[in-house]
């Protein structure tokens, strides 16, 4: 038989072991929840690093829109076909430093009104945007005429929220008189901000437009607005000849 200093050894034996295990247990559940713990946190700052990146992708609206503005003064002055109101040249310049920056098709669907825009087929959607196109462009050579010395000053902007859909960009053209504002308003998109309205000394040309298109489309429809539209930029096409 087992004497009693034995089965004390043998107790105290069996409870070191005991507790090798369960200390070697412990400190395998630690390492494991520590592991666990450090892949979250590389997975969270992953997952924030490429949140950053693509946000640092786009542009802020108020940055765009200065860059866009310093871009297009900058070409105007110079050219002096573009100041002499030279359209294919306004047309190009607009093409390629303002239109990568516009979501056109909201800015027409704006001016012609969501219940015409709305019945429009395809093909007249198209033919809408092409004239409003050219007419908003001799308009604005017109303005680009003018371009001497003027440059533009960003207006304080408003805090944005994270989550905001749409905002306004405000900003003065000083030189050559008075200054006069011209405000931007823009819808974010999968590619960035994209301008959709812009306001001139506080009146919309999206608005404004839409007053003088609407006894057309209500007595014409929407072939009426388009054919007018047409005719108008013919005409300006002739006067500009002549």
């Amino acid at each position: 038989m087992m004497n009693h200093a034995a089965f004390a050894d043998s107790h105290a034996g069996s409870r070191e072991a005991a507790c090798k295990q369960r200390d070697t247990m412990t400190t395998t559940m630690t390492m494991t929840m520590t592991k666990r713990v450090l892949a979250c946190t590389l997975a969270t700052l992953m997952g924030l690093g490429a949140s950053l990146a693509q946000a640092q992708g786009i542009k802020a609206p108020d940055v765009l829109i200065k860059e866009v503005s310093v871009d297009v003064l900058d070409a105007v002055k110079a050219d002096k076909s573009i100041r002499a109101g030279d359209v294919p040249k306004v047309i190009t310049l607009v093409d390629a430093k303002v239109m990568p920056h516009v979501n056109f098709q909201k800015m027409t669907a704006l001016a012609v009104g969501g219940r015409y825009w709305n019945q429009a087929t395809p093909e007249q959607k198209k033919r809408l945007q092409e004239e409003f196109k050219i007419l908003l462009v001799r308009a604005y050579s017109g303005a680009l005429a003018q371009v001497k010395d003027q440059s533009v000053r960003m207006k304080p902007a408003r805090a944005m929220a994270d989550d905001a859909k749409t905002t306004v960009v405000k900003t003065e053209v000083i030189g050559g008189g008075d200054p006069l504002q011209l405000d931007y308003q823009l819808e974010k998109t999968d590619a960035g901000w994209k301008i959709i309205d812009v306001y001139v000394a506080g009146v919309s040309l999206a608005q404004s437009n839409q007053n003088s298109f609407s006894q057309e489309l209500g007595t014409s429809g929407i072939d009426g607005l388009i054919a007018k539209l047409t005719q108008l930029n013919k005409n300006a096409a002739s006067g500009a000849k002549s």
